[in-house]
């Protein structure tokens, strides 16, 4: 899933209504780094602060992810949309969302379902649904889900997740394996000539390449 997703069309894609319809719910759609200190203005989270999300919540509910479960275009863990307070009570209450076994859980499961999501490939995206507040931390896949899904086939990424940290690499470390380029969503890491060639452009700051590479080559770099 790297460079190939960018601008990539599925077979059972969301529709440009769907899209539409979802956007008018959504105020800010932000990357979840794993394991570095952000700081700065702007909602880029990584494990510590979805950590103090966690904590300040009344209630954590876990469900399965719709998108995936909707889309099905990839066999990526389910079981991991978490929803926060008000949105998880709407959750636990709703019949149409029974299906999709949402069930409150403690903090230690949601940042268990983090790490695993995260080895799985996944990207965090922490979502503010009806409210500015977020309420909504998603593990997403450019394949299935609504917004990763939308950003990666109009190329509109950059504009519309926020991030404030980007992963460079230490050239005299790099391997040359290419794990960081199937790692990376955004298309922002690709093989030339047996080398890695890195767009900061189109780098989301996600951290997932950061976490794979065998030659702790790459970290994240503040902006």
């Amino acid at each position: 899933m790297s460079k190939g997703t960018q601008g990539k069309r599925f077979n059972n894609d969301w529709t440009a209504e769907q899209i539409h319809d979802i956007e008018q719910r959504i105020h800010t759609a932000v990357t979840i780094p794993v394991k570095v200190e952000i700081k700065g203005d702007h909602r880029v989270l990584n494990l510590e602060e979805a950590r103090r999300y966690l904590n300040n919540a009344q209630l954590i509910v876990l469900m399965d992810c719709i998108c995936r479960v909707q889309k099905q275009n990839c066999d990526s863990p389910i079981n991991n949309c978490i929803r926060l307070d008000d949105r998880g009570e709407q959750a636990l209450k709703s019949e149409e969302l029974s299906t999709l076994n949402p069930r409150e859980a403690t903090i230690e499961e949601a940042l268990n379902v983090l790490d695993q999501s995260h080895k799985a490939g996944l990207v965090h995206m922490a979502l503010a649904v009806d409210r500015e507040e977020i309420n909504e931390i998603c593990s997403c896949c450019p394949c299935c889900c609504l917004v990763l899904s939308a950003v990666l086939r109009f190329g509109s990424a950059r504009f519309t997740l926020k991030s404030t940290a980007i992963a460079v690499t230490d050239e005299s470390k790099c391997v040359g394996c290419a794990i960081c380029t199937e790692r990376c969503q955004f298309g922002a890491r690709e093989m030339v000539n047996n080398t890695v060639v890195f767009d900061p452009e189109l780098c989301s700051g996600c951290g997932l390449c950061v976490s794979a590479c065998p030659a702790q080559a790459i970290m994240l770099s503040f902006k």
